[in-house]
């Protein structure tokens, strides 16, 4: 299936005052988070994709037009340097649009400059450029095709650093982690039908307007997941996840890891969305 990634994230939260990459192009290690999320779709044979670039376009088509495997992969090195042999490849089966479709696009108008390359494919998947997961990607697709929906989500539970204040009047009733409370928010990964463009007018946002339509007329389902999810929007958050990198414990890799039995992917009650958060 195609694969349309959003990228036009400024990432102001993240960004030190030596940098001035588009959020999807911060690091994890040695590669941009936008590569790590395209090497998950790939691991479950989706390696078409369609990039809605905006603010710092220039930066990852110039990351994509001089990428070398060897940073990556293993390889055999002959003739002084002169010849470079891989042993595995990242991308050499991708399939790639780099697509400008504004510096301040909402990502609902984003994904219609886009419609015209997605050709008469019924279904297709999006995300968010800014957040990883080891959600087991075609399960949930599968179960997207089962039914009558026309657009699902991936919902999560809220970040277990976040509290939900108890507030009458000026006085502070309760303080509760938002992560115990039965809450979801929008993970920023979907499953889309071709139909979802019948809700999605111009320059509307996918989820505050076409998923709220949805929503209203039973047409939008969540998959409710519980399993590793992670945003990358701040320098603790960003952080986090190069530690669990570098200590090669990082679970949404699911291509250099053995089969691990995954936390479950639980739908919820049918075409349903139980908590919708924009995060982008």
């Amino acid at each position: 299936m195609k694969v349309v990634i959003f990228c036009g994230g400024l990432g102001l939260r993240m960004r030190t005052q030596n940098e001035s990459a588009p959020k999807p192009m911060m690091s994890i290690g040695d590669r941009p988070i936008l590569w790590h999320i395209m090497r998950y779709y790939a691991h479950f044979g989706h390696t078409e994709f369609i990039l809605c670039l905006g603010y710092g376009a220039s930066s990852v088509k110039d990351y994509f037009l001089n990428y070398d495997e060897t940073r990556s992969n293993d390889f055999v090195l002959r003739k002084g340097g002169s010849q470079v042999q891989l042993l595995q490849s990242d991308i050499s089966d991708w399939s790639i649009s780099f697509i400008d479709t504004g510096a301040a696009s909402a990502i609902g108008e984003r994904l219609r400059r886009v419609r015209h390359l997605l050709d008469d494919d019924e279904v297709f998947l999006a995300s968010y450029g800014d957040v990883l997961t080891d959600a087991p990607l075609n399960d949930i697709i599968d179960g997207f095709l089962a039914g009558d929906a026309t657009a699902s989500l991936l919902a999560v539970p809220p970040q277990a650093s976040f509290h939900v204040v108890d507030v009458d009047g000026p006085r502070v009733k309760g303080i509760t982690p938002a992560a115990s409370m039965q809450l979801w928010i929008n993970g920023g990964y979907f499953v889309l039908r071709q139909a979802v463009f019948d809700d999605l007018y111009r320059d509307e946002d996918l989820v505050e307007d076409a998923f709220v339509r949805l929503a209203g007329r039973g047409k939008l389902d969540a998959v409710r997941y519980t399993g590793f999810w992670a945003p990358m929007d701040t320098l603790k958050e960003r952080s986090a996840l190069e530690q669990l990198d570098s200590s090669g414990a990082a679970p949404w890799k699911l291509w250099t890891s053995r089969p691990r039995e995954q936390a479950p992917a639980v739908p919820s009650a049918p075409t349903r969305a139980e908590a919708l958060a924009e995060r982008m």
